[in-house]
């Protein structure tokens, strides 16, 4: 794979990758299971932190400053449906842009490792 093939280039760069998360957003927020973890979050920063993280995952020119990640959901009583109903979203965003199976597989097998860490377990 050249550099000019990460996973950051073939989800469209950071402008689509902000889409996608623009798009997860709207459907996090529509979701009553979940909606009310962001109830006191600046959604403006949220969008950001989450673009920034998704851009480094994906191995984007991108290093992701936001809280680690068992610290930042700490305290919030997050069960494994609510993770699971999360990256649902995650991946129907990434379907809804199109991303390729193989794209959507890499990133949803980088969030799947994260789950103990956001479980915090």
């Amino acid at each position: 794979m050249s550099s000019g093939d990460t996973l950051y280039h073939r989800l469209g760069g950071d402008e689509q990758i902000s889409n996608i998360v623009d798009e997860f957003y709207e459907r996090v927020l529509a979701d009553e299971s979940v909606a009310h973890f962001f109830d006191d979050v600046d959604m403006a920063a949220q969008r950001a932190h989450q673009t920034q993280f998704l851009s480094a995952v994906a191995g984007g020119p991108v290093e992701y400053d936001g809280e680690e990640m068992r610290a930042a959901h700490e305290g919030l009583g997050l069960e494994p449906q609510h993770f699971e109903a999360i990256a649902t979203h995650l991946d129907a965003a990434l379907r809804e842009f199109d991303v390729s199976d193989d794209a959507r597989d890499d990133i949803m097998s980088e969030v799947a490792a994260l789950e103990d860490d956001v479980l915090v377990r």
